[in-house]
């Protein structure tokens, strides 16, 4: 779990979703019904598809409580990366 957050740290989101896939691919089978999901996740709201994976916890039946508050952030950091983006673009 370290190495993952190192790498999302260092290297970005998209980087952090492939080597977690890589490190321990039953975690994308128990959290993602399809495989369509993360794929969707990992092109367009990464943060987002982090934070739902890290969040999650099985015994309870998924995101509760809390969990979705870090979700929520997870959006606000894709949308808030795509925002950036634009701005800077608009700005030249």
């Amino acid at each position: 779990m370290c190495c993952v957050i190192s790498v999302i740290l260092l290297i970005g989101p998209r980087a952090g979703i492939l080597i977690w896939w890589l490190l321990n691919p039953a975690r994308f089978n128990v959290v993602f019904d399809t495989l369509l999901w993360p794929i969707l996740g990992f092109l367009f709201l990464p943060f987002t598809t982090l934070a739902a994976l890290l969040v999650y916890r099985p015994l309870l039946g998924g995101w509760v409580g809390l969990d979705w508050l870090w979700i929520a952030l997870g959006v606000l950091m894709d949308l808030s990366a795509y925002g950036g983006g634009i701005f800077s673009r608009r700005n030249r």
